[in-house]
């Protein structure tokens, strides 16, 4: 089976226009699919209207009780419900989930080391059984950034690391190609020079660029977690805009593509 993860990001769940865009080529992206998805800035805003504020450490979210019950009332309520009656009416048999629902993410709580992170979590096991089901079925599963820990707990969790985690897992047994869209055109050399693409990116390249602090902050655990993907059995990985998401499939030049190192033996 071919399955295609893709991840999206509150630059397209924020602005309805972009979000219907969005569905719409989703909608039409071939094959097998997943969609992950966070929605922080949505978070946010209902946060600040009921008094709690967003703390954000190098721009993790800090999650108290009180923000844990916002960020699920959000993900999983507010903008995954919405997604998915977006979807049906798109003729997407869509069904959304949080890492609880049938148990399909597992995650422990962060420990602290030196920043307390609160109800954040790690994730530890993926239900990929259940995935199996699911997509033989006809189903296209819309997952959003909560998990569980499997002793009642909830928990956020990053969705970058959300698609990751499904992709790896599916990859032992089928195609896995994972797609991260998010505000740029791609890597860039120069973040504020959107034409300034980097269409191609391997180990070397991105050891040399962060030496160069051309790739930095959260640039940084998106690369790893896509590294770490190509290392364990994913067969593609790309970065870029949302409205770029079928030329990528494609094979069309746009955005950037994360690929292994290969090394030439003589």
């Amino acid at each position: 089976m071919k399955i295609s993860i893709i991840k999206i990001g509150g630059n397209v769940i924020d602005f309805p226009e972009k979000l219907d865009e969005f569905l719409a080529l989703f909608a039409k992206f071939p094959g097998h699919k997943i969609l992950v998805h966070g929605g922080g800035i949505l978070a946010s805003r209902f946060g600040e209207s009921m008094g709690v504020m967003p703390e954000m450490v190098d721009g993790r979210r800090i999650t108290d009780k009180d923000t844990l019950d916002i960020v699920t009332m959000v993900y999983a309520g507010l903008i995954n419900k919405n997604m998915v009656a977006k979807l049906q009416a798109l003729k997407v048999d869509a069904i959304g989930m949080t890492g609880a629902d049938g148990n399909l993410i597992r995650s422990v709580k962060r420990p602290v080391k030196g920043i307390d992170y609160g109800f954040v979590g790690d994730i530890q096991e993926v239900n990929i059984e259940l995935l199996n089901t699911l997509l033989s079925a006809g189903l296209q599963p819309v997952v959003n950034a909560i998990t569980h820990d499997k002793k009642g707990q909830l928990l956020n969790t990053n969705a970058d690391s959300i698609a990751s985690a499904l992709a790896t897992g599916l990859a032992k047994d089928h195609h896995v190609n994972l797609y991260f869209c998010f505000n740029k055109a791609g890597v860039l050399i120069d973040e504020k020079n959107e034409s300034s693409i980097i269409p191609l990116i391997n180990e070397d390249i991105y050891s040399e660029l962060r030496k160069e602090n051309v790739i930095h902050s959260g640039m940084i655990p998106k690369l790893d977690n896509a590294f770490d993907a190509l290392k364990k059995g994913v067969q593609h990985v790309w970065i870029g805009k949302a409205e770029n998401l079928l030329l990528a499939a494609k094979g069309k030049t746009s955005g950037t593509t994360i690929e292994r190192q290969r090394y030439d033996l003589y």
